[in-house]
């Protein structure tokens, strides 16, 4: 049997190539849209593509069953849930597909994937057992999806806290706890292959070790060894779980009725100087992305211009601040600027129609064209200022963290949340705004900023300098 897994650090998202060297065949489970990475992998393993399968309705990236299922493989997803948890751009298609139950199989070759049905992250969830019948009877293996992780369980909040769906939380956790009882009762040697790793926003505490045990979880991850009781898991796992990005929806919407098809990457045009200008003028009418470090955009951007630096939170942050019909320019190195493409797209923001380099930037600067700043302080200038009329702390931490420890007289709005929430932020404030060590807080500060807020941003660290106050 042939497995590799795949990984996208930003999403924090595994996806799995599983072929049978006997007869050349392969199958991928929960595939990104760029499908043409699997196909590589498996053309240089003497493996073709046949079959793809989704372990349910994702929230936080566009599947790809669609490009697999447009280029003639067979697609499958889950036949469970009620009707409103169907794969409507399936049912009823030209396509080669097939809806599974629990106890369904797939084959390929000498491989068997079973369907089991795992409700409680979603109605509909399906992990997979994956079993070598060159080599065993049993399964080695199950991808989990979003069921079980390394350390954690799939949140059963999302469909609640980011699909906008009411009263629904907690019957997702008491069904997640029923489901979480039939694990128990795997045996201990089965290995875990999860949908997601460490930084993902479908769990609080996901560890960044790619693989474990059925045994190793049920001694160690807290989320499991809270089921001593229905009420005691249900009570632990909807505690202290993160904002997610609003963006979740509407994912969960596309890959429902059908994501649109990739034809090709976008291949966004360098931009000239005059061009630069023409955009500086446009403010929020278009998404300018600068991807450069928090201290560089500060100290001289376009004006109306998002920050996003090209870390691991560059999907979270676009996704969260930009519309999906908005048209989108980046300010990016040339060799970074596939790679903000391809996480573009990953999560359904296609309108990638230029970039600008730094140099470019200069450039257009040193010729007399117009950068904004940003304005900046330290945690003791921002008490200061607080004292003033006019002034708002303004915390974009999780919930989570402000309860735990928050400066008097603070607001609280999750980075991820204002683009929803911006209505309730006031236009003749000035907002000081902070979060542990600046990140979050410099891209929600440009965020605010392109609103037409007034902002400054606290360039300072959290931790320290309420330490420091305790032992002064």
């Amino acid at each position: 049997m042939f497995y590799k897994q795949f990984f996208d650090d930003k999403l924090a998202q595994y996806s799995y190539l599983i072929g049978c060297q006997a007869t050349g065949e392969a199958i991928v489970i929960d595939p990104m849209r760029d499908v043409d990475q699997y196909i590589n992998t498996a053309t240089r393993e003497g493996l073709t593509i046949t079959k793809a399968v989704d372990t349910h309705i994702h929230a936080d990236y566009i599947s790809g069953l669609r490009e697999f299922a447009e280029r003639g493989a067979k697609v499958y997803g889950s036949d469970e849930g009620d009707a409103d948890w169907k794969y409507e751009w399936l049912i009823g298609s030209d396509y080669d597909y097939e809806l599974l139950k629990n106890n369904d199989e797939i084959k390929i070759g000498n491989i068997t994937i079973k369907a089991w049905h795992t409700p409680g992250h979603t109605p509909e969830h399906l992990s997979y057992f994956i079993t070598d019948g060159a080599a065993a009877d049993v399964p080695m293996g199950v991808a989990t999806g979003d069921f079980v992780f390394v350390g954690d369980v799939g949140r059963p909040d999302l469909l609640e806290s980011a699909a906008g769906m009411l009263d629904v939380m907690e019957p997702s956790a008491r069904t997640l706890y029923k489901t979480v009882e039939e694990f128990k009762s795997l045996p201990e040697y089965i290995q875990i292959w999860p949908g997601h790793g460490a930084g993902s926003a479908c769990g609080k505490a996901l560890g960044a070790i790619p693989e474990t045990t059925v045994g190793y979880e049920l001694r160690f991850n807290n989320s499991l060894k809270s089921a001593t009781s229905e009420d005691n898991f249900v009570k632990f796992i909807l505690e202290g779980q993160p904002e997610p990005p609003m963006y979740f929806a509407r994912m969960k919407r596309d890959n429902k009725i059908g994501p649109k098809l990739l034809k090709g990457l976008p291949n966004p045009k360098r931009l000239t100087v005059a061009e630069i200008n023409q955009l500086a003028g446009k403010g929020k009418e278009v998404a300018i992305i600068d991807t450069r470090e928090r201290d560089q955009y500060a100290a001289g951007h376009l004006p109306g211009s998002l920050l996003s630096p090209l870390n691991k939170q560059f999907n979270t942050v676009v996704g969260s601040y930009v519309d999906e019909d908005e048209k989108m320019y980046l300010v990016a190195d040339e060799h970074q600027v596939k790679e903000a493409v391809v996480d573009l797209i990953r999560i359904g923001l296609d309108n990638i129609e230029g970039y600008i380099t730094p140099a470019d930037l200069r450039v257009y600067h040193k010729l007399g064209g117009k950068l904004d700043t940003l304005d900046m302080a330290s945690f003791e200038k921002m008490e200061a200022l607080a004292q003033q009329d006019g002034y708002v702390i303004l915390d974009v931490r999780k919930g989570s963290e402000f309860s735990e420890k928050a400066f008097d007289g603070a607001v609280n709005f999750a980075h991820t949340r204002l683009f929803n929430r911006k209505d309730e932020i006031a236009k003749d404030k000035t907002y000081l705004v902070h979060c542990m060590t600046g990140g979050r807080s410099a891209v929600a500060s440009a965020y605010l900023k392109r609103e037409g807020h007034n902002v400054v941003l606290v360039e300072d660290d959290f931790t320290a300098y309420m330490n420091s106050k305790v032992t002064a």
